[in-house]
């Protein structure tokens, strides 16, 4: 088996992981050239996961803008694909597939001789009655570790307002550390927002994480479930409430990986006392003060 190239003389992980929002044809079309010329020009593998986009439509606006994508289909530098044969390969989306998926793509861009390979994914399958669509919280908040920081990806989620509710699209753009489109911004913030320590592996909650947000803490509770790493951290400290159904799913995440611990960092005072009161959701967290 080839071994996969190491990401050495990259950008960091934080800033190849990006969420690219927008509203208009324009917008969309704007994202596309900038990121497909940029890897062209690098000697990257560039891919295109269409799902809304009718697949010639990428590469009549890349030509149109000035990018021959047609003589770099036909050297296999570029490729348009689908969501169904990727995120959605038989039939429903998988993050452990899905990660593997980008493992297996890397190593086939390498043994083209590409420098790395860098991706375009339509993120509006999402919206759509698909089975495990509502795991893509959980593989955002998870591939910053599990992918970007192990493999030479440079990897564009695109998100479309006009098709993304506003509430969903917020904590989806949240949980990468680079965003591009200054209308994403536009509307009331999420009452928690969960993101990748970018300096660890772990992931931050931030807000109030009450009933009105089970749905976000769950799915980060999944992703510390499922973290490969053997230590992770959890940061507590920009976190203003925590309700006892949210403490109880990172607890239970967190006893889904013993021996290993969560480590939670920040920890408010109200965290405290809940696990005082349920001292049994506490054996498999370590807890520190802010």
């Amino acid at each position: 088996m080839m071994r996969v190239p190491a990401t050495e003389g990259m950008e960091p992980a934080a800033d190849r992981h990006t969420a690219a929002i927008f509203s208009t044809d324009a917008e969309w079309a704007d994202h596309l050239v900038t990121f497909v010329r940029a890897g062209l020009e690098r000697g990257e593998q560039v891919q295109y996961f269409a799902d809304v986009t009718e697949p010639g439509r990428v590469m009549r606006t890349l030509m149109d803008r000035g990018v021959d994508a047609a003589s770099a289909a036909r050297r296999g530098q570029f490729v348009v694909t689908t969501a169904a044969e990727t995120y959605l390969t038989g039939g429903r989306f998988d993050p452990d597939a899905m990660v593997e998926l980008w493992r297996v793509a890397v190593e086939s861009a390498a043994s083209q001789g590409h420098r790395a390979l860098r991706a375009i994914g339509e993120m509006s399958w999402a919206v759509r009655d698909v089975a495990g669509a509502d795991r893509l919280l959980e593989y955002e908040l998870r591939i910053h570790q599990e992918v970007f920081e192990r493999l030479p990806l440079t990897a564009s989620c695109f998100y479309d307002q006009r098709v993304v509710p506003h509430d969903a699209l917020q904590v989806l753009a949240g949980a990468h550390l680079t965003r591009v489109g200054a209308s994403g911004a536009a509307g009331p913030a999420p009452s928690v927002a969960v993101a990748p320590l970018s300096d660890r592996p772990g992931l931050r909650l931030s807000g109030s994480a009450g009933y009105e947000s089970r749905r976000t803490v769950v799915s980060a509770a999944a992703a510390l479930a499922g973290s490969p790493t053997e230590q992770v951290t959890l940061d507590l400290s920009a976190l203003d409430h925590l309700d006892i159904a949210a403490l109880a799913d990172i607890a239970q995440a967190a006893m889904r990986r013993l021996p290993a611990r969560v480590h939670i960092l920040g920890a408010p005072p109200a965290l405290t006392r809940m696990l005082h009161f349920f001292p049994e959701l506490a054996s498999g967290l370590e807890v520190t003060g802010r």
